[in-house]
């Protein structure tokens, strides 16, 4: 497998795991108040628009020219900067 591929595999992965954190986070907000399920909704709402920006990004990767794929690939790993600290900071205030 290529170097490209690696890293796509890589991101999708970890794209996939920070999915899957926001799952259990939604399934938890479930049993809490009305109250902070309203202020959860924001939140939630702002992580899915990462979500599908990391999807967007994905896309774009996998029909990047090999010229194309290093620019991309830094433009990728923004998009993956944000998501990460934005699952981050929600399962932080969840805990707490």
């Amino acid at each position: 497998m290529d170097t490209k591929a690696l890293h796509k595999q890589k991101l999708q992965a970890q794209l996939d795991e920070w999915k899957a954190d926001i799952g259990k986070l939604k399934a938890k907000a479930t049993s809490d108040s009305a109250d902070a399920q309203i202020a959860m909704q924001k939140q939630f709402a702002d992580l899915e628009t990462y979500v599908e920006e990391a999807q967007a990004k994905m896309a774009e990767l996998g029909e990047a020219s090999e010229e194309a794929w290093d620019t991309l690939k830094t433009g990728a790993e923004s998009t993956w900067l944000s998501l990460k600290t934005a699952v981050g900071d929600a399962m932080a205030k969840f805990k707490s």
